[in-house]
């Protein structure tokens, strides 16, 4: 599931998951999606690899830029990203466990 981050004035919608532990480390998968003329700019940027995939529309200065961003809020997404991955356990646990 992804949540909303936050809209840039240019209407770039930056969204997040969960946290996703995988071998011992918590990563973040970071969504980027801006309206363009006959479409959208597109990137998934993976964290803490740093990690960028499924780059469509957007230059590298422009993902440069993204970039800083998300490092200058890491913090922040990480913190929000922790807390819908508690919220998630709590509704699935009480959805497997009716009587607690």
């Amino acid at each position: 599931m992804l949540y909303p981050f936050m809209t840039l004035p240019d209407e770039t919608e930056i969204v997040h998951s969960e946290m996703i532990l995988s071998d011992g480390i918590k990563h973040v998968k970071v969504c980027i999606e801006k309206p363009v003329e006959g479409g959208f700019q597109s990137a998934i940027c993976w964290l803490p690899e740093n990690r960028w995939e499924k780059v469509t529309g957007y230059t590298q200065e422009e993902l440069d830029k993204l970039h800083k961003l998300i490092q200058s809020r890491i913090a922040e997404i990480y913190q929000r990203a922790g807390e819908y991955s508690l919220n998630l356990a709590r509704i699935t646990n009480k959805e497997s466990c009716p009587h607690e």
